[in-house]
């Protein structure tokens, strides 16, 4: 059984302060949590866990149970999500398998009552009363304000996406049989996927109403990437087994085998999962690179741009001169990437910046899409904002007219994202930013290196291009005078 520890205080803030901060309180009054900082924000949703002893003795490798008694987090956690919310988000025209499943674990296996179209609250708080059924609620930072506040920081600290699914579930009754978790599943397979309990690669559980009875087993798949159900005849007995109340946090690795279910006797239980690191492992990083690395070799090395072995596509298995070559090429990247500075990030900078959450603020978030400020000049010293949200990358020029192919710049940034469709998958999204020649990176990396700089000190050869410069990134409203 997982040690009971008590909540200590509010994590300290780590390097600078956001040149930029918006939305600092919480409409209902104060965070329990420190907001002050990304770091300070998971520190503090931790606590008393330290960061150093979580992600040595944790992150990736056993399961956390932070059982709290503390009114004040208590009541900070039901404001996060409630069952008397649904009234007023199915009045804003919520939809089956999109936003909202309605399931029931039956004999070990899951039913799942979702009607069709629109989620009417009268049919959904029926089946919810009579037929005891679970109701899971996707993605409710998109109309929570806490939770987003809560998830934008978190993406920043973990510089990966992070989702989250309300789960409430009746007294007396369980919505999902013993199961582990893939990571969580964008794009066009979202849809057919959505009737499966998405709790994607790392975990956190925050109990929010109610209680839940929870029991974990070993991993049949140490960080499994597929979602799996799991016979209780395979699993054996439960490693560990507890109850969640208000206040309480649950941290487990991906494809930790789990069941949940509501005591009975008791209110319906709440609780949201909060997760992160989809698609983020070193195989993932290894086949976003890969390509940028081979496209850097070809254009050195002409063995790489020799044509294949004739008819090599249509043979059923692959010849033995193709695999010694082919080996023969991955032991010459393997040597060339020894000396490279400059990984060409293909997809994970671009997919994260786009699909990420916006800066939390308050208010119509203007000072988000229209600069401020003085207009800088070549005199002007000028300093990076909203740091987190900003990415840099190198890649091929993705003009499809342009058959050189030549190295660029990409800055991404989410500044002007979507909160409302965000983590849905297939819903529309476009990436923000800004392209510059191969020439700028090193004047781009003095911004993003320094507290702030002068302009006439940027390493470009011209003031004209200095200007130019400076001049792109605060129309994005990445850069201010200062």
């Amino acid at each position: 059984m997982p040690k009971k520890v008590k909540p200590a205080g509010d994590g300290k803030e780590e390097g600078p302060v956001p040149c930029k901060q918006v939305k600092l309180e919480a409409a209902g009054g104060p965070s329990p949590l420190n907001h002050d900082s990304p770091s300070g924000l998971f520190e503090s949703l931790i606590s008393p866990v330290k960061t150093e002893t979580f992600f040595k003795e944790f992150w990736e490798q056993k399961p956390l149970l932070i059982q709290r008694d503390d009114p004040v987090l208590a009541t900070y956690y039901r404001s996060l999500f409630r069952l008397s919310d649904l009234k007023s988000l199915c009045s804003r025209g919520m939809y089956y398998g999109r936003d909202v499943n309605v399931c029931r674990c039956v004999n070990g296996k899951k039913k799942v009552l979702n009607k069709d179209g629109k989620v009417h609250f009268l049919q959904l708080r029926k089946d919810f009363d009579q037929k005891r059924a679970t109701i899971q609620f996707h993605q409710p930072q998109r109309f929570k304000d806490e939770l987003w506040r809560i998830q934008e920081k978190l993406e920043c600290y973990f510089g990966s996406l992070v989702g989250s699914n309300v789960y409430i579930t009746p007294a007396g009754s369980q919505g999902l049989p013993p199961h582990y978790d893939d990571v969580e599943v964008r794009g066009e397979e979202t849809a057919r996927l959505r009737e499966d309990e998405l709790l994607p690669a790392r975990v956190f559980i925050l109990q929010l109403e109610g209680e839940k009875h929870w029991r974990l087993y070993h991993p049949t798949v140490p960080l499994a990437r597929e979602y799996s159900l799991e016979a209780e005849d395979r699993i054996g007995r439960p490693a560990h087994e507890f109850t969640l109340k208000p206040g309480d946090l649950l941290y487990f690795p991906r494809g930790t085998v789990h069941q949940a279910d509501t005591p009975s006797g008791l209110a319906h239980s709440t609780h949201v999962t909060i997760s992160t690191y989809q698609s983020s492992s070193w195989g993932d990083f290894l086949l976003d690179t890969i390509s940028g690395l081979v496209f850097d070799t070809a254009k050195a090395d002409v063995e790489l741009r020799a044509g294949i072995p004739r008819q090599l596509l249509l043979q059923v298995e692959t010849t033995a001169v193709a695999t010694r070559k082919l080996s023969g090429f991955l032991r010459m990247l393997a040597d060339r990437l020894e000396g490279t500075r400059e990984l060409l990030s293909a997809d994970m900078k671009k997919d994260f910046a786009m699909n990420r959450l916006p800066p939390y603020y308050v208010g119509d978030g203007a000072e988000l899409s229209t600069p401020g400020g003085r207009l800088p000049g070549l005199d002007s010293t000028v300093r990076l904002q909203f740091r987190d949200h900003v990415v840099l990358t190198v890649g091929p020029d993705q003009d499809p007219s342009d058959e050189t192919r030549e190295k660029m710049v990409y800055i991404y940034h989410s500044l002007k994202n979507r909160r409302d469709t965000h983590m849905m998958g297939n819903e529309e999204t476009e990436s923000h930013g800004l392209r510059f020649p191969l020439s700028h990176i090193d004047a781009l990396k003095q911004i993003w290196n320094s507290s702030a700089i002068s302009v006439k000190d940027l390493k470009l050869t011209t003031d004209e291009e200095k200007q130019s410069l400076v001049l792109a990134l605060w129309t994005e409203c990445l850069i201010q005078v200062v």
